[in-house]
């Protein structure tokens, strides 16, 4: 089984066409449901849906509320490597680009980790290029046995990995993947991806599903918003992934990101803007498809914004963050992935959280 297929049942779908028939009754019902259907989170993502975002932000609130609470789990980033054998042009770590290049030494793994450990937080996620015989999975699994000395949480965020490599590195105390398909446009994907072994459209796509069969705790994963000139789609198939994966692994805790283009070495051009209203509506169409689902906002985001999409379905948020390898401790010039927005401390992103009447949770796991 693989959520291609699933895929195929829509991809010929005319989005247009069925945006067109959506009404405004349709969307004031659907907000109205306990329990919705993949049409029903469609037409949520609809242009006539734009006109209703209020009601759908108050029970998005609820539905947050009731699952979640009134929390915000904060983590940060560590990039191990930024190494890669990919040509994917969006990216900062495209092995065209003319960058430092630098993967940590596990004596600098621990300097790291020591330094984000004092700021209180105890989940964090690891971040590498696409490089395999440099960042193997046996050195990310030997750099997850040195932070499991300070977090209880670590999460993996590299290339798509087989079944036994994910069983690998979850025995060694990896509990979360977060991977981004990137965009689910198939053809658009092998546009942007000219050579590597992230052309690979299918093994990244089923990657989610590989680490669930080996029994990670949790999955993440996303679509880089602006590639495709039509963000709706990208957001339905997003949800619909999610779904797939949480009707399928019910021992596995499901989340997604929402991660807009960011200015990176390369200078790449987005496909479409997409605005903040675009990103909430996203937001709130997806919890009230998946209320027990967790939503990821990063530091891709300004501060602004952040503080503002708080009560509307966030459930975890980045903080402190770097996107250069070493960052958190090494000043020397470093390019990173891509530019933060939002560039608060733990500290200040703590105090902004309470102000709003929120709980900063800094642990919500333990792994054994």
């Amino acid at each position: 089984m693989s959520f291609y297929n699933e895929y195929l049942k829509y991809n010929d779908l005319s989005f247009e066409d069925f945006f067109e028939s959506v009404t405004d009754h349709q969307i004031k019902s659907i907000i109205q449901k306990e329990r919705l259907s993949v049409t029903d989170y469609l037409a949520l993502l609809s242009p006539q849906a734009e006109k209703h975002l209020e009601d759908m932000a108050q029970k998005a609130h609820r539905l947050t509320v009731q699952h979640f609470g009134k929390t915000i789990l904060l983590y940060t980033p560590m990039y191990l490597s930024n190494y890669c054998t990919n040509q994917c042009l969006y990216c900062g770590f495209n092995t065209s680009n003319h960058i430092h290049r630098k993967q940590l030494t596990l004596d600098e793994v621990e300097t790291e980790a020591k330094v984000i450990a004092e700021t209180g937080l105890k989940h964090i996620i690891v971040l590498t290029g696409d490089a395999r015989k440099i960042a193997s999975p046996e050195y990310i699994s030997d750099c997850i046995r040195i932070l499991k000395k300070y977090f209880t949480s670590i999460a993996i965020e590299v290339y798509a990995l087989e079944k036994d490599e994910y069983a690998q590195v979850i025995e060694a105390g990896a509990d979360l993947l977060t991977i981004y398909q990137e965009t689910y446009n198939e053809e658009l994907y092998d546009r942007i991806h000219l050579k590597g072994p992230k052309k690979d459209y299918r093994f990244r796509l089923d990657a989610p599903e590989r680490a669930c069969q080996a029994f990670i705790r949790a999955v993440n994963i996303g679509a880089l918003l602006g590639l495709d000139s039509n963000w709706r789609r990208e957001a339905f198939f997003t949800g619909l992934h999610a779904n797939y994966l949480q009707d399928r692994f019910m021992d596995t805790e499901v989340s997604i990101s929402l991660p807009r283009i960011r200015p990176h070495e390369g200078g790449f051009e987005p496909g479409c803007v997409v605005n903040d209203k675009n990103m909430v509506q996203m937001m709130l169409a997806f919890r009230l498809f998946m209320p027990r689902a967790g939503i990821t906002i990063s530091t891709r985001e300004n501060a602004q914004f952040r503080n503002n999409i708080i009560r509307l379905g966030v459930t975890k948020m980045s903080a402190g963050s770097t996107t250069a390898v070493g960052g958190h401790t090494q000043k020397e010039e470093n390019t990173g992935q891509f530019d933060i927005s939002d560039e608060r401390n733990v500290s200040q992103m703590r105090e902004a959280v309470l102000s709003l009447g929120y709980q900063p949770v800094f642990k919500d796991w333990q792994t054994i």
